[in-house]
């Protein structure tokens, strides 16, 4: 971001839904690589898989972020 510019809304929305699917896919193939020990609840992997499953339904699915990431583009391209 340049100095004096307000940030875009249009940027910063769909970051998350890079980075979510990603993390989900790293936590799932991480269980997968430690097999039945990934689901103690000692391991770190399930504490991070725990938390990416939350994150993703906490902040909305993702077809629900693309109609407003979409709105939000209409919006500042009309102004």
């Amino acid at each position: 971001m340049h100095p004096g510019t307000a940030p875009s809304l249009g940027r910063a929305l769909p970051k998350p839904l890079l980075i979510d699917p990603s993390l989900l896919c790293f936590c799932l193939d991480s269980l997968k690589v430690l097999g039945g020990m990934g689901y103690v609840s000692d391991m770190p992997a399930e504490r991070y898989y725990r938390d990416a499953r939350i994150t993703e339904i906490y902040e909305g699915t993702s077809e629900v972020q693309h109609l407003v990431i979409a709105s939000r583009l209409i919006k500042e391209m009309e102004a």
